[in-house]
Protein backbone atom coordinates (compact mmCIF):
# COMPACT_ATOMS: atom_id res chain seq x y z
CA UNK A 1 0.00 0.00 0.00
CA UNK A 2 1.47 3.34 -1.10
CA UNK A 3 0.37 6.47 0.76
CA UNK A 4 1.27 9.98 -0.31
CA UNK A 5 2.09 12.98 1.83
CA UNK A 6 -1.18 14.91 1.66
CA UNK A 7 -0.78 18.64 2.34
CA UNK A 8 -4.49 19.39 1.92
CA UNK A 9 -6.01 22.10 4.12
CA UNK A 10 -8.98 19.79 4.72
CA UNK A 11 -10.14 17.14 4.56
CA UNK A 12 -6.62 16.47 5.67
CA UNK A 13 -4.37 13.57 6.56
CA UNK A 14 -5.36 11.28 9.39
CA UNK A 15 -2.73 9.49 11.49
CA UNK A 16 -1.88 6.21 9.80
CA UNK A 17 -2.25 4.35 13.08
CA UNK A 18 -5.82 5.63 13.36
CA UNK A 19 -6.70 4.55 9.83
CA UNK A 20 -5.20 1.12 10.42
CA UNK A 21 -7.20 0.67 13.63
CA UNK A 22 -10.37 1.78 11.87
CA UNK A 23 -9.60 -0.69 9.08
CA UNK A 24 -9.26 -3.52 11.59
CA UNK A 25 -12.55 -2.56 13.25
CA UNK A 26 -14.46 -1.68 10.10
CA UNK A 27 -16.56 -4.85 9.77
CA UNK A 28 -16.92 -5.66 13.43
CA UNK A 29 -16.24 -3.60 16.55
CA UNK A 30 -15.19 -5.15 19.84
CA UNK A 31 -17.29 -8.31 19.67
CA UNK A 32 -20.49 -6.45 18.79
CA UNK A 33 -20.99 -8.31 15.52
CA UNK A 34 -21.42 -5.06 13.59
CA UNK A 35 -19.56 -2.05 12.29
CA UNK A 36 -19.61 1.22 14.21
CA UNK A 37 -21.41 2.64 11.16
CA UNK A 38 -24.30 0.25 11.80
CA UNK A 39 -24.74 0.88 15.52
CA UNK A 40 -27.63 2.69 17.12
CA UNK A 41 -26.32 5.94 18.54
CA UNK A 42 -28.35 5.22 21.66
CA UNK A 43 -27.08 1.67 22.08
CA UNK A 44 -24.71 0.65 24.86
CA UNK A 45 -21.80 -0.01 22.51
CA UNK A 46 -21.93 3.31 20.75
CA UNK A 47 -22.56 5.24 23.95
CA UNK A 48 -19.32 3.81 25.32
CA UNK A 49 -17.47 5.04 22.21
CA UNK A 50 -18.96 8.54 22.50
CA UNK A 51 -18.32 8.83 26.22
CA UNK A 52 -14.69 7.76 25.88
CA UNK A 53 -14.11 10.21 23.04
CA UNK A 54 -15.39 13.10 25.14
CA UNK A 55 -13.42 12.00 28.19
CA UNK A 56 -10.22 11.72 26.16
CA UNK A 57 -10.71 15.15 24.59
CA UNK A 58 -11.33 16.66 28.00
CA UNK A 59 -8.13 15.05 29.26
CA UNK A 60 -6.00 16.03 26.27
CA UNK A 61 -7.17 19.67 26.32
CA UNK A 62 -7.56 19.90 30.11
CA UNK A 63 -11.11 21.20 29.67
CA UNK A 64 -12.58 22.55 32.95
CA UNK A 65 -15.66 20.88 34.41
CA UNK A 66 -17.83 23.97 33.85
CA UNK A 67 -17.58 23.60 30.07
CA UNK A 68 -19.81 21.46 27.88
CA UNK A 69 -18.32 19.56 24.97
CA UNK A 70 -20.71 19.19 22.04
CA UNK A 71 -20.26 16.96 18.98
CA UNK A 72 -22.38 18.56 16.27
CA UNK A 73 -22.97 18.70 12.54
CA UNK A 74 -23.04 21.58 10.07
CA UNK A 75 -19.34 22.37 9.97
CA UNK A 76 -17.67 25.37 11.55
CA UNK A 77 -19.66 27.53 9.12
CA UNK A 78 -22.87 26.75 11.01
CA UNK A 79 -21.23 28.17 14.10
CA UNK A 80 -21.05 31.55 12.36
CA UNK A 81 -24.81 31.70 13.01
CA UNK A 82 -25.02 29.59 16.17
CA UNK A 83 -22.61 31.82 18.06
CA UNK A 84 -24.71 35.02 17.82
CA UNK A 85 -27.93 33.05 18.25
CA UNK A 86 -26.68 31.67 21.57
CA UNK A 87 -24.36 34.37 22.88
CA UNK A 88 -26.11 37.69 22.20
CA UNK A 89 -28.20 37.11 25.34
CA UNK A 90 -30.27 40.28 25.02
CA UNK A 91 -27.53 42.46 23.56
CA UNK A 92 -27.38 43.73 20.00
CA UNK A 93 -23.64 44.11 19.38
CA UNK A 94 -20.64 41.81 18.96
CA UNK A 95 -16.97 42.54 18.27
CA UNK A 96 -15.11 40.74 15.48
CA UNK A 97 -11.37 40.70 14.82
CA UNK A 98 -10.65 39.94 11.17
CA UNK A 99 -7.33 38.52 10.00
CA UNK A 100 -8.44 36.40 7.03
CA UNK A 101 -11.15 34.90 4.86
CA UNK A 102 -12.89 32.88 7.57
CA UNK A 103 -13.17 35.89 9.85
CA UNK A 104 -14.83 37.79 6.99
CA UNK A 105 -17.34 34.97 6.50
CA UNK A 106 -18.10 34.89 10.22
CA UNK A 107 -18.87 38.63 10.14
CA UNK A 108 -21.16 38.32 7.11
CA UNK A 109 -23.27 35.75 8.95
CA UNK A 110 -23.25 37.58 12.29
CA UNK A 111 -24.64 40.71 10.66
CA UNK A 112 -27.90 38.83 10.10
CA UNK A 113 -28.42 38.81 13.87
CA UNK A 114 -26.65 41.81 15.38
CA UNK A 115 -24.61 44.92 14.87
CA UNK A 116 -20.99 44.04 14.26
CA UNK A 117 -18.15 46.20 15.48
CA UNK A 118 -15.04 45.35 13.48
CA UNK A 119 -12.48 45.67 16.25
CA UNK A 120 -9.67 45.23 13.74
CA UNK A 121 -9.43 44.48 10.02
CA UNK A 122 -5.93 43.40 9.00
CA UNK A 123 -6.71 44.02 5.33
CA UNK A 124 -7.81 47.63 5.78
CA UNK A 125 -4.62 49.18 4.42
CA UNK A 126 -3.29 46.71 1.86
CA UNK A 127 -6.38 44.70 0.94
CA UNK A 128 -4.48 41.57 1.96
CA UNK A 129 -4.25 39.57 5.15
CA UNK A 130 -0.61 39.19 6.15
CA UNK A 131 -0.48 39.83 9.90
CA UNK A 132 -2.36 39.69 13.20
CA UNK A 133 -2.85 42.84 15.30
CA UNK A 134 -1.24 43.60 18.62
CA UNK A 135 -3.50 43.79 21.66
CA UNK A 136 -3.23 47.57 21.68
CA UNK A 137 -4.56 47.78 18.12
CA UNK A 138 -7.92 46.24 19.00
CA UNK A 139 -10.88 48.62 19.20
CA UNK A 140 -13.13 46.62 21.48
CA UNK A 141 -16.57 47.67 22.67
CA UNK A 142 -17.43 47.83 26.35
CA UNK A 143 -21.00 46.70 25.60
CA UNK A 144 -20.34 43.81 23.18
CA UNK A 145 -22.00 40.46 23.87
CA UNK A 146 -18.83 38.63 22.85
CA UNK A 147 -15.57 39.00 20.93
CA UNK A 148 -14.93 36.65 18.00
CA UNK A 149 -11.62 35.89 16.34
CA UNK A 150 -9.88 33.22 14.27
CA UNK A 151 -6.61 32.24 15.97
CA UNK A 152 -5.32 30.64 12.77
CA UNK A 153 -6.53 31.61 9.30
CA UNK A 154 -6.30 28.51 7.11
CA UNK A 155 -6.21 30.27 3.75
CA UNK A 156 -3.79 33.11 4.42
CA UNK A 157 -1.63 31.34 7.00
CA UNK A 158 -1.91 34.11 9.61
CA UNK A 159 -1.78 33.12 13.28
CA UNK A 160 -2.16 34.89 16.62
CA UNK A 161 0.66 34.39 19.10
CA UNK A 162 -1.44 35.52 22.06
CA UNK A 163 -4.99 35.26 23.38
CA UNK A 164 -6.78 38.62 23.11
CA UNK A 165 -7.72 40.23 26.42
CA UNK A 166 -11.41 41.14 26.37
CA UNK A 167 -11.94 42.55 29.88
CA UNK A 168 -14.46 39.92 30.92
CA UNK A 169 -16.45 39.80 27.68
CA UNK A 170 -16.75 36.18 26.43
CA UNK A 171 -14.09 35.34 23.86
CA UNK A 172 -15.14 33.10 20.95
CA UNK A 173 -12.54 31.32 18.83
CA UNK A 174 -12.85 29.52 15.52
CA UNK A 175 -10.02 27.04 16.08
CA UNK A 176 -10.79 24.79 13.13
CA UNK A 177 -7.22 24.67 11.84
CA UNK A 178 -5.26 25.03 15.08
CA UNK A 179 -7.13 23.03 17.73
CA UNK A 180 -5.05 20.22 19.27
CA UNK A 181 -1.83 21.54 17.72
CA UNK A 182 -0.52 22.69 21.12
CA UNK A 183 -1.80 23.23 24.68
CA UNK A 184 -4.21 26.10 25.29
CA UNK A 185 -5.91 27.51 28.39
CA UNK A 186 -9.56 26.72 27.70
CA UNK A 187 -10.66 28.85 30.66
CA UNK A 188 -9.74 32.00 28.70
CA UNK A 189 -12.54 31.32 26.22
CA UNK A 190 -16.31 31.43 26.32
CA UNK A 191 -16.67 29.26 23.22
CA UNK A 192 -14.20 27.29 21.12
CA UNK A 193 -15.43 25.65 17.94
CA UNK A 194 -13.72 23.64 15.24
CA UNK A 195 -14.56 21.68 12.14
CA UNK A 196 -13.10 18.21 12.44
CA UNK A 197 -11.50 17.77 9.05
CA UNK A 198 -8.10 19.24 9.89
CA UNK A 199 -6.73 18.10 13.26
CA UNK A 200 -9.64 16.14 14.74
CA UNK A 201 -10.87 13.61 12.20
CA UNK A 202 -12.85 13.26 8.98
CA UNK A 203 -15.36 15.79 7.72
CA UNK A 204 -18.89 15.71 9.10
CA UNK A 205 -18.24 16.54 12.74
CA UNK A 206 -17.90 19.87 14.54
CA UNK A 207 -16.66 20.16 18.11
CA UNK A 208 -17.97 23.00 20.28
CA UNK A 209 -16.58 23.69 23.75
CA UNK A 210 -18.85 26.16 25.54
CA UNK A 211 -18.86 27.55 29.08
CA UNK A 212 -22.01 26.51 30.89
CA UNK A 213 -23.09 30.02 31.93
CA UNK A 214 -23.35 30.98 28.24
CA UNK A 215 -25.95 28.30 27.54
CA UNK A 216 -29.70 28.80 27.78
CA UNK A 217 -30.70 32.17 26.36
CA UNK A 218 -31.07 32.16 22.59
CA UNK A 219 -32.42 34.80 20.24
CA UNK A 220 -36.07 34.53 19.27
CA UNK A 221 -36.91 32.00 16.55
CA UNK A 222 -33.61 30.12 16.93
CA UNK A 223 -34.05 26.68 15.34
CA UNK A 224 -33.98 23.84 17.84
CA UNK A 225 -30.92 22.33 16.20
CA UNK A 226 -29.04 25.63 16.62
CA UNK A 227 -29.58 25.82 20.38
CA UNK A 228 -26.53 24.84 22.46
CA UNK A 229 -28.76 24.08 25.45
CA UNK A 230 -30.71 21.43 23.53
CA UNK A 231 -27.52 19.64 22.51
CA UNK A 232 -25.98 19.96 25.99
CA UNK A 233 -29.04 18.51 27.71
CA UNK A 234 -29.11 15.60 25.26
CA UNK A 235 -25.38 14.81 25.31
CA UNK A 236 -25.16 15.73 21.61
CA UNK A 237 -27.74 13.02 20.88
CA UNK A 238 -30.84 15.15 20.26
CA UNK A 239 -30.81 13.73 16.76
CA UNK A 240 -28.60 11.10 15.15
CA UNK A 241 -25.06 12.48 15.28
CA UNK A 242 -22.32 11.75 12.70
CA UNK A 243 -21.50 8.55 14.52
CA UNK A 244 -18.58 7.28 12.45
CA UNK A 245 -16.84 10.67 12.36
CA UNK A 246 -17.25 10.87 16.14
CA UNK A 247 -15.76 7.40 16.52
CA UNK A 248 -12.76 8.30 14.34
CA UNK A 249 -12.26 11.53 16.29
CA UNK A 250 -12.12 9.39 19.41
CA UNK A 251 -9.35 7.30 17.87
CA UNK A 252 -7.42 10.51 17.13
CA UNK A 253 -7.80 11.68 20.74
CA UNK A 254 -6.47 8.33 21.93
CA UNK A 255 -3.57 8.61 19.45
CA UNK A 256 -2.69 12.02 20.87
CA UNK A 257 -2.69 10.63 24.40
CA UNK A 258 -0.45 7.74 23.44
CA UNK A 259 1.91 10.13 21.63
CA UNK A 260 2.58 12.25 24.69
CA UNK A 261 -0.29 14.73 24.54
CA UNK A 262 -0.33 18.29 23.31
CA UNK A 263 3.02 19.30 24.82
CA UNK A 264 4.74 16.70 22.67
CA UNK A 265 2.57 17.59 19.68
CA UNK A 266 3.56 21.25 20.01
CA UNK A 267 7.27 20.37 19.93
CA UNK A 268 6.83 18.38 16.73
CA UNK A 269 4.61 20.97 15.07
CA UNK A 270 6.98 23.84 15.79
CA UNK A 271 9.91 21.83 14.47
CA UNK A 272 8.02 21.01 11.25
CA UNK A 273 6.99 24.63 10.70
CA UNK A 274 10.48 25.96 11.45
CA UNK A 275 12.00 23.61 8.86
CA UNK A 276 9.59 24.67 6.14
CA UNK A 277 9.85 28.40 6.82
CA UNK A 278 13.64 28.15 6.94
CA UNK A 279 13.62 26.53 3.51
CA UNK A 280 11.40 29.33 2.16
CA UNK A 281 13.31 32.19 3.78
CA UNK A 282 16.70 30.77 2.85
CA UNK A 283 15.77 30.79 -0.81
CA UNK A 284 15.53 33.54 -3.33
CA UNK A 285 13.11 31.37 -5.25
CA UNK A 286 10.28 30.95 -2.71
CA UNK A 287 8.54 33.57 -0.58
CA UNK A 288 5.99 33.68 2.23
CA UNK A 289 3.89 36.87 2.48
CA UNK A 290 3.04 36.67 6.20
CA UNK A 291 4.83 38.77 8.82
CA UNK A 292 7.37 36.42 10.49
CA UNK A 293 5.88 36.85 13.98
CA UNK A 294 2.37 35.93 12.74
CA UNK A 295 3.12 32.82 10.70
CA UNK A 296 0.93 29.77 11.08
CA UNK A 297 2.32 26.47 12.32
CA UNK A 298 -0.42 24.64 10.45
CA UNK A 299 -0.88 26.35 7.07
CA UNK A 300 2.16 27.59 5.16
CA UNK A 301 1.43 29.54 1.96
CA UNK A 302 4.31 30.29 -0.37
CA UNK A 303 4.89 31.57 -3.88
CA UNK A 304 7.45 30.85 -6.57
CA UNK A 305 9.55 33.65 -8.02
CA UNK A 306 8.14 32.79 -11.44
CA UNK A 307 4.41 31.99 -11.29
CA UNK A 308 4.65 30.38 -14.73
CA UNK A 309 6.41 27.49 -12.99
CA UNK A 310 3.47 26.79 -10.63
CA UNK A 311 1.92 24.07 -12.78
CA UNK A 312 5.26 22.33 -13.26
CA UNK A 313 5.95 22.51 -9.52
CA UNK A 314 2.62 20.88 -8.73
CA UNK A 315 3.02 18.17 -11.38
CA UNK A 316 6.52 17.22 -10.26
CA UNK A 317 5.53 17.36 -6.59
CA UNK A 318 2.72 14.92 -7.28
CA UNK A 319 5.17 12.57 -9.00
CA UNK A 320 7.20 12.73 -5.79
CA UNK A 321 4.09 11.76 -3.75
CA UNK A 322 3.66 15.31 -2.40
CA UNK A 323 0.05 16.20 -3.17
CA UNK A 324 -2.59 18.92 -2.67
CA UNK A 325 -0.08 21.77 -2.55
CA UNK A 326 -2.00 24.21 -4.71
CA UNK A 327 -2.83 27.42 -2.87
CA UNK A 328 -6.38 28.59 -2.29
CA UNK A 329 -7.88 30.17 -5.38
CA UNK A 330 -8.24 33.51 -3.60
CA UNK A 331 -4.50 33.88 -2.94
CA UNK A 332 -2.83 31.61 -5.50
CA UNK A 333 0.64 30.12 -5.19
CA UNK A 334 1.16 27.10 -2.98
CA UNK A 335 0.01 26.08 0.47
CA UNK A 336 1.35 23.27 2.62
CA UNK A 337 -0.94 22.34 5.48
CA UNK A 338 1.10 20.45 8.04
CA UNK A 339 -1.41 19.39 10.67
CA UNK A 340 -0.72 16.94 13.48
CA UNK A 341 -1.03 13.87 11.26
CA UNK A 342 1.59 15.09 8.78
CA UNK A 343 4.73 13.21 9.83
CA UNK A 344 8.00 15.10 10.05
CA UNK A 345 9.39 13.05 7.19
CA UNK A 346 6.66 14.51 4.99
CA UNK A 347 7.93 18.02 5.66
CA UNK A 348 11.51 16.81 5.12
CA UNK A 349 10.48 15.35 1.77
CA UNK A 350 8.82 18.61 0.73
CA UNK A 351 11.84 20.69 1.74
CA UNK A 352 14.13 18.38 -0.22
CA UNK A 353 11.89 18.56 -3.28
CA UNK A 354 11.71 22.36 -3.10
CA UNK A 355 15.49 22.64 -2.99
CA UNK A 356 15.87 20.33 -5.97
CA UNK A 357 13.17 22.14 -7.95
CA UNK A 358 14.85 25.49 -7.30
CA UNK A 359 18.21 24.09 -8.36
CA UNK A 360 16.78 22.92 -11.66
CA UNK A 361 14.52 25.90 -12.40
CA UNK A 362 15.93 28.88 -10.51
Amino acid sequence: MARVFNFSAGPAMLPQAVIEQAQQELLEWNGSGMSVMEMSHRGKDYMSIAEKAEADLREVMNIPANYKVLFLQGGASSQFAMVPMNLLRGKDKADYIVTGSWGKKAIAEARRYCNVNVAFDASADSGKFTFAPAQGDLKLSADAAYVHYTPNETIEGVEFTYVPETNGIPLVADMSSTILSRPIDVSKYGVIYAGAQKNIGPAGLTVVIVREDLIGEVVEHTPTMFNYEIHAKNDSMYNTPPTYSWYLAGLVFEWLKQGGGLDKMAETNKRKADKLYAAIDGSGFYANPVAPDCRSWMNVPFTLANPELDALFLDEAKEADLVTLKGHRSVGGMRASIYNAMPEEGVDALVSFMADFEKRNG
